[in-house]
């Protein structure tokens, strides 16, 4: 189904995303990879639009519940939830996954319960190995 970035979504609509950039430093040095290793699954993380971001207008950050950037929404679910988030549109988001190239974040927009999947017990997070990351996230 195709829904527009221009307009608000006529229903709840709910999705897995991917976000970008773990392996650059904030500002204030913090590690971003790190800050990924300490959030659980659930857990509140934040979404904050940075119209003004040179890289781009649409840039959504996301944010842990202990106010350090984890990284950015990739610039194309950017360019559909950036007009709904500047339009006022209802949402929240949750850690949903640690992954080797992305943070999975479970986000809800258009009001509503959000519901983050249960972890996975079928994915092994062998870091070590090339390839331990079985599950696909498609990033």
């Amino acid at each position: 189904m195709f829904y527009s970035p221009s307009l608000r979504p006529s229903s709840p609509y709910e999705l897995s995303l991917a976000v970008v950039g773990l392996d650059y430093l904030n500002s204030d040095k913090s590690h971003r990879r790190f800050e990924m290793a300490l959030c659980a699954h659930g857990e509140p993380v934040k979404l904050i639009r940075e119209p003004k971001n040179k890289a781009d207008k649409r840039a959504i950050a996301v944010f842990s519940v202990r106010d350090i950037q984890l990284g950015y929404l990739t610039a194309e679910r950017a360019a559909l939830l950036a007009p709904w988030m500047d339009a006022g549109v209802e949402h929240e988001a949750a850690f949903q996954a640690p992954g080797r190239t992305a943070a999975i974040i479970r986000a809800r927009f258009g009001g509503g319960q959000l519901y983050v999947p249960p972890e996975r017990d079928d994915v092994e997070h062998d870091w070590s190995e090339v390839g331990g990351d079985y599950f696909d996230w498609g990033c």
